[in-house]
């Protein structure tokens, strides 16, 4: 019988949908789990709604050996799984280190070694110790009751040395760091008494007592030579994250558990895997010579939209108990489209590529389907109305995911609240400026990457920021060339925009049809003509005609900047917006002019003077909003400010010289 033994403890963020109570209706069974792999294993869908993915075959069948991804991306996931009886031939041992273990691993030292060295000591200790423990419950489980002489002593060091008996990682490390600072007990080994090595320093020591009991390890797997019929003990060490905290002792710590886990293979051969879950901000940030040493154990998860559709394909069929068609899901739980985009589509596109943001928005949507009594399916608005509720909750949970690494996280976000979501450099730059003494000042210890090039690289890292390629943006979870200097053009991640109120792309007033007085500019003297808009036609003697004319021009001047809108190279997103307030202001220029032609007495000038009053703000924002550097937005620029010059020559002659 397979055994399990878990060291640690686990965690929840408490969003998970609960399985109890009775649900009603199609829409109450329907549910996609929990959102930590811990507590989705024990009460969720982990068991029967598992996707098998390639990292997940990547690890099962021994060609990787650490396991990189961001938070919720399924590293936990993929680990409670190989725990479970059918998906590994052998053993396994779970170790997830709490608050008190990393504690006793950060301040473990040893004379004469670095701290990363003396780190991969205890490491290496306790993996010895569990390996030791595996060995004589293996051999007394399926090698009958007469062990080989070197599990015998192995079973003497254990009782020696205090471990013989079932302990939290916290105590087999504090015993370790016992003894290998002083001394072990190594009689079993046929070492009578401490080892004499006068003169030596504690790391050499250390080390060396530590080598007898591995070779006391090996040569017990040796002698019972059964690894391959069976299946290797996999040591599994997951949930870092939990002691990190971003100082040298805790890099240290981590980077003594990757020399550990690889020293492991060479030990003990095939005998044992060690398997590490990494998340990436904290892998990428370890600086040391030995890492393209493991480029080969490494694999990255990365999740596609289509692998999400599936995803939520399988929970949703486990949950209700049967197997759903992709069309069942997407069209008949839940509704065909959302504000005009396949509702698969829309959600994906608005959550981060990992299975916890996919699995949290899922269950909200239903959830608030739930509520409104919509017991057969879900309506575009419970998906909706879930939107921007997900998204606040993950803007915090970005900050709160990064706080160790990037503190100021929370702070920087307030710079892109209620503006558009494309932001250019120069815009930031200026934003930036403003809080930059501030966040110096709270944040001392990171000014060197609290400037606008820092800040963007962080932003970009975190998936907060993607950058503009060619027609094309690209976010991290894409592709990790990071930001280069001539990129000016960022795009907030859709998944952040309802909740820092960024849904257009850029900051643009609306035009409200026949607005006067609202729009004013610097150009004093439009707005000069705004305030007596009413009286020009009588003061400056035009003929009637002149007033089709000049409503006429208007509607010439819009569809001109249409057209440039057109040949310019602008985010499609933006060229629309824009085009959408110009195309208002020529219907509304267009109408008046339908109710002159029908004999209406209308005031024509007043009309063009707020319409061109509205179309220069609509450039001086567009500048403001740093569009114009970087990208075709320059050429409407000027193509509006010739527009309006010419209006203004023919409202009112001197005034636009």
């Amino acid at each position: 019988m397979k055994r399990v033994i878990l060291y640690g403890g686990d965690e929840s963020t408490g969003r998970g949908a609960s399985c109890m109570g009775r649900p009603r209706g199609t829409t109450g069974r329907l549910y996609f789990g929990r959102d930590d792999a811990e507590h989705d294993m024990a009460d969720g869908l982990l068991r029967e709604g598992f996707l098998p993915t390639a990292a997940y075959e990547a690890v099962l069948s021994g060609r990787k050996t650490l396991v990189i991804g961001r938070k919720g991306a399924g590293k936990s996931a993929i680990c409670m799984r190989l725990t479970t009886d059918g998906e590994h031939a052998g053993d396994t041992v779970l170790l997830t280190p709490d608050d008190a273990a990393g504690d006793e691993i950060r301040r473990f030292e040893l004379q004469g070694l670095t701290g990363r060295s003396s780190k991969s000591l205890i490491w290496r200790y306790v993996f010895a110790v569990h390996t030791a423990r595996h060995v004589i419950a293996h051999a007394t489980e399926r090698h009958g009751r007469r062990h080989p002489a070197s599990v015998r002593a192995l079973r003497k060091f254990l009782r020696a040395n205090g471990e013989e008996s079932e302990a939290q990682l916290y105590d087999r490390l504090a015993s370790g760091t016992r003894g290998l600072q002083t001394s072990l007990s190594l009689e079993a080994f046929g070492v009578k008494a401490a080892l004499d090595m006068s003169g030596s320093s504690e790391g050499t020591r250390a080390s060396v007592q530590l080598e007898v009991l591995e070779g006391g390890v090996a040569r017990a797997l040796k002698e019972l030579d059964c690894a391959d019929a069976h299946g290797p003990l996999l040591v599994l060490v997951d949930q870092l994250e939990q002691v990190w905290s971003n100082a040298p002792d805790s890099k240290d710590m981590v980077m003594g558990l990757l020399l550990a886990g690889k020293h492991v293979s060479g030990a003990y051969g095939r005998a044992v895997r060690c398997v590490l879950f990494l998340r990436a901000d904290i892998y990428d940030v370890l600086e040391f010579t030995e890492g393209d040493k493991y480029r080969g154990d490494e694999v990255r998860i990365e999740w596609t939209p289509e692998h999400l559709r599936e995803l939520a394909l399988t929970r949703a069929s486990v949950s209700l108990g049967r197997r759903l068609t992709p069309e069942e899901l997407w069209q008949q739980l839940f509704p065909l489209s959302v504000a005009g985009v396949p509702t698969a589509d829309y959600l994906f596109s608005r959550s981060l590529a990992r299975p916890r943001d996919a699995i949290q928005f899922l269950n909200l949507c239903r959830d608030k389907a739930v509520e409104r009594g919509h017991t057969r399916s879900i309506s575009p608005d419970d998906v909706t109305g879930a939107t921007r509720q997900f998204s606040e909750w993950k803007l915090q949970d970005l900050a709160r995911e990064y706080l160790v690494n990037f503190p100021f996280l929370s702070r920087i976000f307030a710079i892109f609240q209620n503006t558009g979501y494309v932001v250019m450099k120069a815009a930031l730059r200026s934003r930036f400026d403003e809080h930059r003494e501030a966040l110096h000042a709270r944040f001392p210890e990171y000014s060197d990457t609290l400037t606008v090039d820092g800040v963007i690289d962080v932003l970009f890292a975190v998936n907060f920021l993607g950058v503009r390629r060619g027609s094309e943006v690209v976010y991290t979870g894409e592709a990790h060339v990071s930001v280069q200097p001539h990129e000016t053009e960022f795009h907030i991640h859709p998944c952040f925009r309802p909740a820092l109120n960024a849904l257009s792309s850029t900051e643009l007033h609306p035009y409200v049809p026949r607005q006067r007085d609202v729009f004013i500019t610097g150009d004093q003297h439009v707005a000069g003509l705004a305030v007596r808009g009413s009286q020009v036609g009588a003061t400056m003697g035009f003929p009637v005609g002149r007033d089709f004319v000049m409503v006429e021009s208007l509607v010439d001047s819009c569809e001109r900047i249409r057209r440039q809108l057109g040949r310019a190279n602008l985010p499609s997103q933006t060229a629309f917006e824009i085009s959408v307030q110009v195309g208002h202001v020529a219907d509304d220029a267009s109408q008046l002019l339908a109710r002159m032609q029908q004999g209406e007495v209308r005031d024509a000038v007043s009309h063009v003077v707020a319409a061109t009053n509205y179309l220069n703000t609509l450039a001086t924002q567009l500048v403001e909003n740093g569009m114009d550097r970087g990208t075709g937005v320059r050429s409407v620029v000027n193509r509006i400010q010739d527009e309006t010059r010419a209006l203004g020559r023919m409202l009112g002659g001197g005034h636009y010289g």
